[in-house]
């Protein structure tokens, strides 16, 4: 390691640099706030002291005037550029509203005497500097809410190894992990986290597979298994050969996707963004009407009054609430689902999320587990539980067939003893037949038994009771004798039935497609609580199941996990991938649920559902602000009650009114998500 750091002496310091300067830039508006505010306070001083030997150095002009270019120096800027292109924005509101203060005030201080005595009555010059400060608070709480919002992509580039020990000219050597390449060996020893993704060449551990699965039982690892960068090694030492590296790998993938997310725009942003766009100029007519009126109409001095009139409704009305209100919250919700292994790819999905009527779910690896796993083992006629399992699995020992796996694995799992076959045959479309420790094996369907001339009696109801439950059983004779039934089955996933439950409970209509018989299909849905099954459908008419879902008005959501799932996924008007399946199913989706099972679909549901929520109470209560500020600001309240409110008080009323929305958004930081 140290001769790592001394070879890379400017790669480390750079990194160092970086990592700094990330923890800063939350804190830059502050400390550009605070040199400002001292900066101009001591010029305020000098300036005051001078003002007794050249009256031009009256203090409020300087300060205000230097005050306005360098504080607003991107927001000026912006604001004659909206200008140029007959647009406006938020910018153009505030700076007019303060140039408009400046123009007067500098105008009432160098020449006095245009202005008619009634109605010269004070420089405003205040309103520019306390209003400009006020600006400058609401920005630095908005980029404080930002980085905060970003806590989630920390959180997760923290996750990434520094540097690999990789095997190269037959050394081992420490690199940063960066410089992996795909084929590179790569020693991770206990403690360590696995650099990239690759798959296990030598040695055995166990792995803390939490970062992915959420899982906090570390996974056992062995040859041909795969690991995944960022996960911690907890044991033993290994080798594997790394698969993907560099942005290719599960971790870069997903912080991408955060990433994406969050920057992204929702259908609901686009028509706030539009509002925006025709409040600004309706804004600044009913400010020059305002000023207008007061003009013509108001008491002595009136082109006091009206000026005041006008810069108050400018500023007030400035939109900065609304133009936060849904990136902000947006940026929190896709923040939490990530915590929470809900990897949300845009605002537009998160947004669709939350109208759903009917979930699709296919079945085999969503609904169940996706392996074939022993259920049952029925020994009749004398036989031994544990012999008829432990001969079926010295038969099935042989065979590659998925369901003699799950034979030889359930065996294992009940400490079964395994034997060595003498002999082996199998014979098609039946089963198969073997000699185990001296004893003649017959293990397959009833044509098999039927052919060697043996009984099964009443198993045959058995037989038929355990594949309506989705089960696939096995008749095992043992010397000519019959010993009994084994039965295997996909089993179903330990949460699928309570997220189905509390799914439906969200007012979902829950649908099952699979390309399964009806029979199994129809099994496995009895055992979830699902009551519309859509079986043996071919991979290529699932797409079109689910856009017949859609055609009866319903908000469909697709959740697979397969190759074949992909069209279908793409079909949906929300797509959702389980994380442990292929790479064509989760490019498909808008939604990737990283744990892998269903407990993730109510979850991301759920956080959508909470998110527009909150996104549509920081919309009404920053439009009932704009409606509520503006007549007050117009001077609504004058006549009855005398009150005309100051540009100061608007200014910290519309920094006032994005503190609410930032604090409202971070609201759902705290948010408990419902589970299954």
């Amino acid at each position: 390691m140290e001769a790592n750091r001394e070879r890379f002496p400017f790669r480390n310091a750079a990194q160092t640099v970086s990592r700094r300067a990330g923890r800063m830039t939350n804190l830059i508006p502050w400390i550009v706030a605070l040199i400002f505010g001292v900066f101009w306070s001591a010029t305020y001083l000098l300036l005051g002291r001078m003002h007794g030997m050249w009256p031009m150095f009256n203090s409020e002009f300087p300060f205000s005037t230097a005050r306005l270019f360098t504080s607003h120096i991107a927001e000026l800027p912006t604001a004659l550029g909206a200008f140029r292109s007959r647009s406006a924005n938020m910018n153009t509101l505030v700076a007019s509203g303060e140039v408009a203060a400046w123009l007067y005030s500098t105008v009432a201080f160098l020449f006095p005497s245009v202005f008619p005595s009634q109605q010269l009555a004070g420089q405003f010059y205040d309103v520019v500097a306390v209003v400009t400060a006020l600006v400058i608070l609401g920005l630095a709480l908005e980029v404080r809410a930002k980085g905060k919002s970003s806590e989630a992509i920390k959180k997760l580039i923290g996750l990434q190894a520094k540097t690999a020990r990789v095997v190269r000219d037959g050394a081992e050597k420490d690199i940063p992990f960066e410089e992996v390449i795909v084929d590179d060996i790569v020693v991770v020893r206990p403690g360590e986290k696995v650099p990239v993704d690759g798959v296990v060449v030598d040695g055995t551990s166990s792995v803390d597979e939490s970062m992915i699965t959420g899982e906090p039982i570390a996974v056992e690892k062995q040859s041909d298994d795969e690991v995944i960068g960022g996960t911690i090694n907890k044991t033993g030492s290994f080798k594997f050969k790394a698969k993907k590296v560099g942005k290719d790998t599960a971790l870069a993938q997903i912080i991408g996707m955060v990433q994406q997310a969050q920057s992204s725009k929702a259908p609901i942003q686009r028509v706030v963004d539009q509002i925006s766009g025709y409040f600004a100029p309706a804004v600044m007519i009913l400010g020059v009407l305002a000023f207008i009126i007061w003009y013509d109409f108001g008491p002595q001095p009136n082109l006091v009054f009206a000026l005041i009139v006008l810069v108050t409704t400018l500023v007030i009305a400035c939109p900065c609430a609304l133009g936060i209100a849904t990136p902000i919250s947006l940026m929190v919700g896709v923040g939490k689902g990530a915590e929470n292994g809900i990897l949300i790819r845009s605002g537009a999905a998160l947004e669709t999320a939350q109208k759903l009527n009917a979930i699709v779910l296919d079945k085999t690896g969503t609904i169940t587990k996706g392996k074939p796993a022993l259920t049952d083992v029925i020994a009749v006629n004398g036989f031994d539980e544990n012999e008829l399992l432990g001969l079926s699995a010295s038969v099935e020992k042989a065979s590659e067939h998925p369901l003699a796996e799950a034979i030889v694995n359930g065996a294992v799992e009940r400490k079964v003893q395994i034997s060595d076959t003498q002999s082996f045959n199998a014979i098609p479309g039946k089963g198969v037949e073997a000699t185990v420790n001296g004893k003649h094996v017959l293990l397959g369907n009833s044509k098999l038994m039927k052919d060697a001339g043996i009984e099964i009696g009443t198993s045959e109801e058995k037989s038929r009771k355990l594949a309506e439950e989705g089960k696939t059983p096995m008749y095992v004779a043992i010397d000519n004798r019959f010993g009994g039934i084994v039965a295997v089955a996909d089993t179903v996933k330990e949460d699928s039935k309570s997220a189905v439950a509390q799914l439906q409970k969200m007012g979902l209509e829950v649908v099952m497609l699979t390309g399964d018989n009806e029979r199994t299909a129809k099994a496995i849905a009895r055992q979830v609580g699902i009551t519309r099954v859509f079986a043996d459908v071919l991979p290529e008419d699932k797409a079109h199941n689910v856009q017949k879902i859609q055609m009866e008005g319903k908000k469909v959501a697709m959740v697979g996990d397969g190759i074949n799932d992909a069209p279908a996924l793409a079909q949906a008007d929300i797509g959702l991938a389980i994380g442990t399946g292929t790479d064509v199913a989760i490019e498909a989706s808008d939604i990737t649920l990283i744990k892998g099972n269903l407990s993730g679909v109510v979850a991301a549901i759920d956080i959508s559902r909470a998110t527009m929520k909150n996104v549509r109470q920081n919309l009404f209560g920053a439009f009932f602000y704009n409606t509520l500020g503006l007549p007050v600001a117009m001077g609504a309240l004058y006549p009855f009650f005398g009150i005309l409110l100051s540009p100061i008080i608007a200014g910290a009323a519309m920094a006032f009114s994005s503190v609410t929305v930032v604090t409202n958004a971070n609201r759902l930081r705290a948010y408990k998500m419902k589970t299954s």
